[in-house]
């Protein structure tokens, strides 16, 4: 399964400031993604052209299945995340992690049935945009790991949560994350991905976790020269597999 995590920035580059949604269309399309992971996502929001991009995106690039969760609300429309899949989405739910008098912020938590070798293996995925601070990212993590819907979770089950961590000193890997048995795919210290900004990547912002019957054959962020004007994130694009949770038999859960 190929996963890809972005930060489109409402589809308007980092450095010419021009929208253009079909830059973020031609980049994703060149890597293939079965699930894809998006933040600043666009509803109904003037500046792009009163498009819902969720949705826009999905008929675009065929992805049968999608969910958006807004996060900030505007004079006129919306924006926040969206989960486009070409797995069946069995639930989904968008959870506020805001932290008081800080920017609104949220994790889009969606569940996903992957077909391998004639079985559905059950996929637990949480988009999520985390704020511009240490103590409001680390209450925003224990905020999604107390959840009802992940703590209820347990550590065989198969998890990813993956988006804009705004992770700057890149803690997070060692902090709550890998107390409650998440693995950072996306690298850590030197060997992260650099994601920001796009046309010059200095900070490893945009990282994926992994825990549970998963692993990471290859991870990578985009070298197109699309993709260092389509945004003022680069995305990152991960390979993983999908193992069985028993070992001798595949179940779904």
């Amino acid at each position: 399964m190929r996963l890809l995590s972005w930060n489109i920035h409402k589809g308007i580059g980092g450095i010419d400031r021009r929208y253009a949604l079909e830059r973020i269309v031609t980049v994703v399309q060149h890597y293939h993604p079965d699930v894809l992971l998006l933040q600043e996502v666009d509803h109904g929001v003037p500046r792009s052209r009163h498009d819902h991009q969720a949705e826009k995106l999905a008929e675009q690039m065929n992805f049968p299945h999608v969910a958006f969760g807004p996060n900030v609300t505007l004079k006129t429309g919306s924006y926040g995340n969206a989960t486009l899949s070409h797995y069946p989405m069995t639930a989904k739910e968008n959870l506020d992690l805001t932290l008081p008098l800080k920017k609104a912020r949220g994790a889009l938590i969606v569940d996903i049935q992957v077909p391998v070798n004639g079985h559905q293996f059950g996929l637990h995925v949480a988009n999520v945009h985390l704020g511009l601070a240490g103590l409001e990212r680390r209450w925003q993590i224990k905020k999604l790991l107390q959840s009802k819907r992940i703590g209820s979770l347990g550590k065989r089950s198969r998890m990813i949560i993956a988006g804009d961590m705004n992770d700057w000193m890149g803690v997070l890997p060692e902090g709550r994350l890998a107390d409650e048995g998440y693995v950072c795919a996306t690298g850590m210290g030197k060997r992260a991905l650099r994601t920001f900004p796009a046309w010059s990547p200095a900070g490893a912002l945009d990282k994926v976790f992994l825990r549970g019957p998963l692993r990471c054959l290859h991870s990578m962020t985009s070298r197109l020269a699309l993709a260092r004007s389509a945004s003022d994130h680069l995305p990152v694009i991960l390979d993983i597999e999908l193992e069985s949770s028993s070992g001798t038999e595949v179940l779904q859960d």
